[in-house]
């Protein structure tokens, strides 16, 4: 997965590996270029500051089309959405700009911040604290849909098969239903919500008041969907191919551009 539960929290491995990077990045830079603390504090919060806007802004130009829909959607900063090169060269420039009058603390601040960047991707690409994807296909497992009917997840197939874990008591699971709404009326799309633990009568009462209709709105009252997939929390998205292969995972919010991307990759 890429996420963990604290508690009732989930934490994003990327985010997680990112908060060592920094910490690295502060404890080196500290040691290492000799600038006295107020000037060292200033440098380093304004490289942190610089890269999240950098990646934020990056992000939103690599995915024009799903922010076109929904400009605002990019101030969403708690969503997932950072390019690491766009941060990056954001944050050269600031240390470039900032430590122009002490060239060596600047070359220094330059490749610290490259060895961060590199520690960070060298983490998420490894993924030491992920165990990968528990569900390598569509599980054989029946479940009973709003009408009492059966239901048997490996049974579906479409060019890309969406399967959301969600319940109503999850405020990131409510936020993304449009969206997973607007993907299921897609042609070659079907979007199974799986509801986690729930009665009928409060799921059904959620889509009524909502106006959400899903061709596959199923109930998992024991979980055990959660259980296969060893998702830490809600919401829990898995994407499968047309041959029911997964192909990938997140857990925590979608975003327009994570599912544009998901649904437009062949």
């Amino acid at each position: 997965m890429d996420a963990i539960a604290l508690g009732p929290v989930l934490i994003a491995l990327p985010r997680l590996y990112a908060f060592f990077a920094a910490l690295f990045l502060l404890a080196a830079s500290a040691f290492l270029l000799g600038l006295p603390r107020g000037r060292h504090a200033r440098w380093f919060n304004g490289l942190l500051l610089a890269w999240l806007i950098g990646a934020r802004v990056g992000h939103g130009l690599m995915n024009l089309g799903a922010y076109a829909e929904a400009p605002l959607d990019i101030l969403k900063l708690w969503q997932p959405g950072y390019h690491g090169l766009w941060g990056l060269l954001a944050a050269l420039g600031w240390t470039a700009w900032s430590l122009r009058d002490r060239l060596g603390a600047m070359l220094g601040g330059m490749g610290l911040a490259l060895g961060a960047s590199l520690l960070w991707l060298t983490l998420v690409t490894l993924a030491p604290l992920g165990g990968g994807m528990a569900l390598r296909e569509l599980p054989d497992l029946a479940l009973e849909n709003l009408e009492g009917e059966e239901v048997n997840l490996d049974s579906l197939s479409d060019e890309r098969v969406v399967v959301n874990l969600w319940a109503t008591w999850c405020p990131p699971c409510l936020r993304e239903m449009p969206l997973l709404a607007e993907a299921d009326a897609r042609e070659g799309v079907t979007v199974v919500i799986v509801n986690q633990g729930e009665e009928l009568l409060q799921v059904v009462r959620y889509l009524d008041e909502q106006g959400l209709d899903f061709d596959h709105a199923l109930l998992d009252p024991r979980q055990r969907l959660m259980v296969l997939a060893e998702s830490p929390g809600l919401p829990t998205t898995l994407l499968f191919d047309g041959e029911g292969r997964a192909l990938d995972q997140h857990v925590g919010e979608l975003t327009r551009a994570q599912l544009s991307t998901w649904l437009e990759e062949r």
